[in-house]
């Protein structure tokens, strides 16, 4: 039994519970809640013993070893049942998801994480003990301009990274989920990526993944 560190309403552990979810892996795990608002992802034990960058998710293997970042984590869990499904199955396609993912993770979900700690209340004053506003507010029209580029992308493929659903499709997601959060709606004209986002939610993955993380 594997267990994940995590934050239920978080949308960065919302993308290892979409993925556990596509690759039928969410009977092998248990989750362990890990309180944002009370900062203990920063606290000294937490950063020694499970992340020393002190984010979440970190997934926590059988022996001990603890694997942090989204993709990493992704990686590690599409290679345990042999072919991969979600990172690619050639290298043409490990290449472009893992680009795509890369672009959806700066230029989205990043941007409006920065924002989202440097212009809004954030995890309030007991964790945001630094907040830039001016820099939060330009990360919010980055993360939007990420947004109008990702409608251009779908306009011409039906996914993210190209044919099929992917990691880059999870972390365009994760994106939206958290641009979702902060009231940071899907700009006007984004015809092709506010479809793809109504079809993602239909996946049972994504419509559940909160309720995946409960016992």
């Amino acid at each position: 039994m594997m267990i994940v560190h995590d934050w239920p309403a978080g949308p960065y552990p919302a993308r290892v519970r979409i993925a556990l979810a596509e690759l039928g892996l969410r009977e092998r795990v248990r989750f362990e809640t890990v309180d944002l608002y009370k900062g203990e992802h920063k606290r000294e034990a937490f950063r020694a013993q499970k992340n020393f960058s002190g984010t979440l998710p970190v997934l926590e293997l059988e022996d001990g070893t603890c694997i942090a970042e989204c993709t990493a984590i992704t990686e590690y869990l599409d290679h345990l049942e042999g072919a991969p499904r979600l990172t690619g199955a050639n290298p043409r396609q490990r290449g472009l998801i893992h680009m795509m993912s890369k672009r959806a993770e700066l230029e989205v979900l990043d941007a409006v994480s920065v924002y989202f700690h440097h212009a809004t209340p954030g995890l309030g004053p007991t964790v945001e003990l630094y907040q830039n506003p001016e820099w939060g507010l330009r990360q919010r029209d980055r993360a939007l301009r990420g947004i109008r580029y990702f409608d251009g992308v779908l306009r011409a493929q039906p996914h993210v990274a190209g044919e099929a659903f992917s990691m880059a499709d999870i972390t365009l997601a994760g994106g939206l989920i958290f641009a979702g959060l902060v009231q940071l709606e899907i700009p006007e004209g984004c015809d092709a990526l506010a479809a793809w986002w109504d079809r993602l939610q239909q996946r049972p993955s994504v419509a559940n993944r909160v309720a995946l993380s409960e016992a």
